[in-house]
């Protein structure tokens, strides 16, 4: 990785890449230091941290933030609104039939629209957690001031803080490297290792090295893991037919066909955690069962490591169907003479390339789940473990990014060395 980055440096053109993604980043991380008016930090901060030994949502949200969310400032939000209605627009693309004629047929102007869409559906909801976190301001008693100006401000100013990160996103996909919002997201969790060294050092002191050790331990499976799933791949082989194409004799060699085994990511990952922690969320505004449903179906319990690993697999399997056609497949191959060994061109062929799919993405899927739910089950053994659960799917997070972003740097370094085919 150090390596790919090096050499990424001496490109003029990735040199700038990367250096606007860090101006960028720099510019989240001072935003993320910028306090919303009219509320009293200290107050809320103690709030905030009586309230996470319950393992309900806010912490989530807090390590979703960078730690923004615990000091209320305007990033607080961070991209979980984006998040959010990503997932939506991805569910409504599936289930309503114009919005996937629009992104399949309707080329870039297809997908602009979608785009333009999911950004509204961003600041809607933006406004939605804008006013929830102002309610919980309020049950902290976290307001210096209150009103209805006051109100406004407050709302408005997450809001705002949601849509301008959003913005940041799309420029470092559009002018930097990889996935923008996977980038801010895996800044948002980096920015929490002091906290986690001087966690470390807590338990040295306390002589909990046997802790240390586990939690070393699985953060060193998790991430050997982590790269083999996104490494490994299926290769079908493939065989096309010699043809003459006027007095050229093409085709006659053998190739593969690659299947990765985790083609959706850490996406995934990100998506099941948002949906899982709803229940936790609406109970937060009702306090009559908000102790219940935080006892049954916060993170660190059972039943929300069960739904957890339910929705990883539910939510790679629709990723893989989102990004990989097997009938579009097996038609390419069949128009230029491509043909899979025993298998005949056309519904048999995407009939083998779908079963071949469905059992990676399961091995995959079943892979990642296990270990990110690892951490939330060892947390239910020991209350010193309770970071454990926030802990060990950050860790897959921020591995899976760093993967997908060297990947990008490589992509970007091979384009730019390829030489054409007239030298």
């Amino acid at each position: 990785m150090i390596e790919t980055i090096r050499n990424a440096w001496r490109i003029p053109d990735l040199r700038k890449k990367i250096l606007f993604t860090v101006f960028v980043l720099a510019v989240y991380r001072f935003g993320s230091q910028v306090h919303v008016p009219f509320v009293n930090i200290e107050m809320f901060t103690s709030y905030f941290n009586d309230q996470i030994g319950s393992g309900n949502i806010l912490g989530m949200f807090n390590m979703m933030s960078g730690g923004s969310f615990s000091q209320s400032t305007i990033f607080a939000l961070s991209i979980q609104p984006y998040i959010n209605a990503s997932i939506i627009m991805n569910l409504l693309t599936v289930g309503i039939p114009a919005l996937e004629r629009l992104q399949k047929e309707g080329g870039e102007e297809g997908k602009k629209k979608i785009a333009a869409i999911t950004r509204y559906a961003t600041v809607g909801l933006g406004l939605l957690m804008g006013f929830g976190y102002y309610t919980l301001l309020g049950q902290a008693n976290a307001l210096s001031e209150t009103g209805v100006f006051q109100a406004i401000v407050i709302i408005l100013t997450f809001t705002a803080g949601s849509a301008f990160i959003m913005w940041l996103g799309e420029q470092i996909t559009e002018f930097g490297i990889g996935n923008g919002i996977s980038i801010i997201l895996f800044a948002s969790i980096v920015s929490r290792g002091p906290d986690l060294v001087n966690s470390a050092v807590g338990l040295m002191r306390n002589g909990q090295w046997y802790l240390l050790l586990i939690i070393l331990a699985l953060m060193l499976a998790a991430v050997v893991f982590v790269v083999f799933i996104t490494n490994a791949e299926r290769r079908i082989p493939i065989t096309y037919a010699k043809r003459m194409v006027g007095r050229r004799m093409y085709g006659g060699q053998s190739t593969y066909l690659p299947l990765k085994v985790n083609m959706s990511g850490v996406m995934p990952i990100i998506f099941a955690q948002s949906i899982a922690s709803f229940p936790v969320t609406i109970a937060a505004f009702i306090p009559a069962i908000k102790a219940w449903v935080e006892e049954w179906l916060g993170i660190g319990s059972t039943i929300y490591a069960v739904l957890y690993l339910i929705l990883i697999i539910a939510f790679s399997y629709f990723y893989q169907s989102i990004q990989f056609n097997p009938v579009e497949i097996a038609n390419n191959l069949k128009q230029n003479g491509g043909v899979i060994q025993g298998f005949r061109p056309g519904k048999a062929t995407s009939d083998f390339i779908r079963k071949v799919l469905n059992k990676i993405t399961l091995f995959g899927a079943l892979f990642l789940g296990i270990i990110a739910i690892m951490p939330i089950i060892m947390s239910s053994f020991s209350d010193t473990l309770q970071g454990l659960a926030l802990g060990g799917t950050s860790l897959l997070i921020v591995v899976g990014v760093a993967l997908e972003t060297v990947k990008a740097i490589e992509a970007q370094m091979i384009m730019r060395h390829h030489k054409g085919f007239l030298e």
